[in-house]
């Protein structure tokens, strides 16, 4: 495997939160890393001993891919430029902020014959790899309803993310893990309701706020998503409760296994929040890996770029839910191009 990935040159574009867990991802696995950001470049290439590229247009150059780790309202605009230079992508979540620009980006992709892979972490996490693996062994069946939660403290308090228009909100910024998961569990949605309070008045996210999206899937099943933007100092806490015809699952984050770590020191001190993770290897570290392998001709990753797409057209739908009391036909339901 390690032959796999020998002689990696990543092209890091981005240096905030998320960019230290990447840049931990790959050194790990022995990659020279160029770093690009509009701020910050430097100090994180001094901290971990990186490369810093000047301009955009020199990464590009000589980075084998990029990863971008930006944020989310620059994300279609770099990975359409990496597209158009011939390169291959991997982009944090979520892929774009609109299911019309995901398209753009997707058939930008397939034109220029290159890959887009979207950084759904989540896939990788451990206990949801095994719900993965248990459904679709049949170890309980087909699943009748699904229910998925996340919270995290409010990153919404100061800078983008209180901004709908370049965040997305809640729910493309921290539901759109488990819109993943619903679909990668439970098969294609046919539709979508949602709800949230307190509501967004003026494109302005409240600072303490929760989401709740119901799906029907073709299958049958429901799926019961629930995101919270919590008060300065909530805890990250994620969990699922899927009941099959023949058996339950369910994990919670806040059990006590006796083997937590954190992925990120002083994790606290930061708006966002990195998830914490049993004991083991990095899921950032085994997604970065297997993702890396798939863009240099290996087995197709579990995450592709055609499930970014799908995250991000899920949430839009439940904003369009939001703002019209409606229930959101899938079969139907067109993007507006519009993100608030």
């Amino acid at each position: 495997m390690a032959e796999q990935l020998a002689d990696l040159t990543v092209g890091l574009i981005g240096a905030g939160n998320i960019a230290h867990v990447h840049v931990a991802a790959w050194k790990a696995l022995g990659a020279r890393i160029l770093v690009h950001s509009v701020e910050g470049a430097e100090a994180l290439a001094e901290e971990y001993g990186l490369e810093v590229a000047p301009t955009l247009d020199e990464v590009l150059a000589q980075a084998e891919f990029v990863d971008i780790v930006t944020p989310s309202p620059t994300h279609k605009e770099l990975t359409l430029a990496a597209i158009a230079a011939g390169k291959n992508v991997i982009c944090e979540k979520p892929l774009t902020l609109t299911a019309a620009d995901s398209h753009e980006v997707m058939a930008a992709a397939a034109a220029a014959g290159v890959k887009v892979y979207p950084a759904h972490v989540v896939r990788y996490f451990p206990e949801y790899k095994a719900a993965y693996d248990a459904v679709h062994e049949g170890r309980i069946g087909p699943i009748a309803v699904a229910r998925f939660f996340r919270q995290a403290s409010s990153p919404a308090g100061s800078d983008w993310y209180r901004d709908v228009a370049r965040s997305g909100g809640v729910i493309m910024d921290l539901m759109v893990h488990d819109l993943d998961q619903a679909q990668w569990l439970c098969g294609p949605v046919t539709s979508v309701y949602a709800v949230q309070n307190p509501p967004t008045v003026d494109g302005v996210s409240p600072v303490n706020v929760a989401a709740h999206v119901t799906l029907t899937h073709e299958s049958g099943a429901v799926s019961l998503c629930r995101a919270t933007w919590g008060v300065p100092g909530t805890p990250f806490r994620t969990g699922f409760h899927l009941a099959g015809a023949s058996g339950v699952l369910k994990h919670t984050s806040s059990a006590d296994t006796g083997f937590i770590e954190e992925l990120q020191e002083g994790g606290g001190d930061v708006d966002l929040l990195i998830p914490e993770n049993a004991l083991g290897e990095s899921p950032y570290l085994t997604q970065l890996r297997e993702l890396a392998i798939g863009l240099r001709g290996g087995p197709e990753p579990r995450v592709v770029g055609a499930d970014g797409a799908a995250a991000v057209y899920l949430a839009e739908a439940a904003r369009a839910s939001m703002e019209s009391g409606q229930t959101i036909d899938m079969k139907s339901f067109t993007s507006s191009g519009a993100v608030a």
